[in-house]
């Protein structure tokens, strides 16, 4: 499996405070991106994967409200966040 526990312990431990702190809004986004990548990467291997399409959009869906909510609590956070995970800026 291409995300193991071990993998989602590293991503949380980078991104949010600590590793147990699954629920920070920017390990959360972390997360997603990974996934997203992965996802990306097998669509372009698969391009008639309409079901993992749907999936991909979904999660940009979920990453892109998470960085919506940053946004709006706290600017300093989704501009860092913004900047470790080399995410273009998409809230206007």
């Amino acid at each position: 499996m291409y995300l193991s526990s071990e993998k989602k312990a590293e991503i949380f431990a980078k991104h949010g405070e600590v590793a147990t702190n699954t629920g920070s809004a920017e390990g959360q986004v972390a997360l997603f991106t990974y996934r997203i990548a992965h996802l990306t990467e097998h669509l372009k291997k698969n391009r008639k994967d309409f079901s993992t399409q749907l999936a991909l959009q979904k999660l940009v869906g979920k990453r892109r409200g998470i960085l919506a909510y940053l946004y709006k609590k706290d600017i300093e956070r989704y501009r860092a966040i913004i900047k470790a995970l080399a995410l273009r800026d998409i809230i206007k």
